[in-house]
């Protein structure tokens, strides 16, 4: 595996089994799925966003059906490992696309996730040129607040995640997304408090949302899925 391939499975194999669980689940999904339809992809902040139990409560007026592919524990490497299964297999007239975070809280090098997300957002451009992406913001956290886990949790998942750190990938990632000619949105108004972080009510751990906060998300998006 080349040095671009970097993966938290690499570091962590005993999350692999889920991931390819998960991963099967939607490959049997996607030969029934209809072609053309809308697309959520990206890590655990994309897999609990419980849109298709929201499209399907809700009458968010929309003629598409939408898909989430999310996947805990995924790193830009590790959408490009499998993105026939995540992406191109459901040919979606639209993406919203939300990775990196991983990337970032295990500490890749910047240069290696880049390239990657870069690599992604080509080989979209290539394969479905018709196709609308989006590139979502990073979502706020919140490092501050008890959330109930023990200091030693509490540092490992936070050594290297902080709001200063996605606010700077931000950029970065903005610059991917008009290189590539799609649009970088930022859907976070609402989530935080006055001091930046991620409002507590809205998260269990600090770093994963809520349905509450989501539900946020999902006001701010609408535009952008009509």
């Amino acid at each position: 595996m080349s040095e671009k391939t970097i993966s938290l499975t690499n570091m962590f194999p005993e999350i692999l089994k889920f991931q390819n669980d998960i991963r099967a689940k939607y490959a049997t999904e996607n030969k029934t799925a209809k072609k053309g339809q809308i697309l959520f992809v990206g890590s655990s902040l994309m897999e609990i966003f419980p849109i298709e139990k929201m499209q399907h409560d809700k009458n968010i007026g929309l003629d598409k059906v939408i898909y989430n592919r999310g996947v805990r524990a995924t790193t830009t490497a590790d959408l490009l490992d499998h993105i026939d299964t995540l992406i191109f297999d459901l040919e979606p007239s639209k993406i919203f696309i939300n990775i990196g975070s991983n990337d970032i809280g295990f500490n890749i090098p910047e240069d290696i996730y880049l390239t990657n997300y870069d690599n992604i957002l080509h080989q979209i451009k290539t394969k479905l040129p018709d196709t609308v992406v989006y590139v979502m913001a990073y979502y706020p956290i919140n490092t501050v607040d008890d959330f109930g886990e023990e200091k030693s949790e509490h540092d490992r998942l936070y050594e290297h995640r902080s709001n200063e750190l996605l606010e700077m990938a931000n950029t970065k990632i903005k610059q991917l997304a008009k290189k590539n000619g799609y649009e970088f949105i930022n859907v976070n108004a609402g989530l935080t408090d006055s001091n930046g972080n991620l409002r507590k009510e809205l998260t269990f751990d600090g770093a994963h949302m809520l349905p509450n906060g989501y539900e946020i998300v999902l006001a701010n998006m609408k535009k952008y899925l009509q």
